[in-house]
């Protein structure tokens, strides 16, 4: 069943991250979905923040995909981009993510479309901008995440 959650600010989407992250084990496979500037790379900061990876998080659409290493919580999180993919599942299959789902928290940017078919076990975020610029967040666990809590 899908929830919605309010983010007044920048802070209040980095604090949901963090604490979505609690509830990440590698595996994980999380779907971040809406339109350019939406918050999807600011979500994905905070998921980073508490899951405490090493390395600066940004947005990976020249890269595709950044590979973060773990910090103290032991948990590696791999930060895909896949607006660049065009929903190219060829492309998609190149970047080996069943392997990286396996052993990390794999964050999907624009993902929606391709990415949801690496696991029908998948929490998908979708993202959008009020006028008064705050963010709404439209979570939709799916599979066993109907089970699981996520906030």
């Amino acid at each position: 069943m899908a929830e919605s959650v309010e983010l007044l600010t920048a802070d209040d989407t980095l604090s949901f991250g963090r604490t979505l992250s609690v509830h990440l084990r590698p595996g994980d496979l999380v779907l971040l979905a809406g339109p350019l500037g939406a918050g999807k790379t600011v979500l994905a900061k905070g998921i980073a923040e508490g899951l405490g990876v090493r390395g600066r998080v940004s947005s990976p659409t020249f890269i595709i995909a950044r590979q973060h290493r773990p910090g103290p919580r032991g948990v590696p999180m791999l930060h895909v981009d896949a607006y660049r993919l065009g929903g190219n599942l060829d492309e998609l299959d190149d970047l080996d993510l069943d392997s990286a789902l396996v052993e990390s928290v794999v964050v999907v940017e624009w993902g929606e479309e391709t990415a949801a078919r690496l696991s029908a076990d998948h929490l998908l975020i979708r993202l959008t901008r009020n006028p008064d610029d705050s963010r709404q967040a439209v979570v939709e666990p799916h599979g066993a995440w109907a089970t699981r809590a996520w906030a």
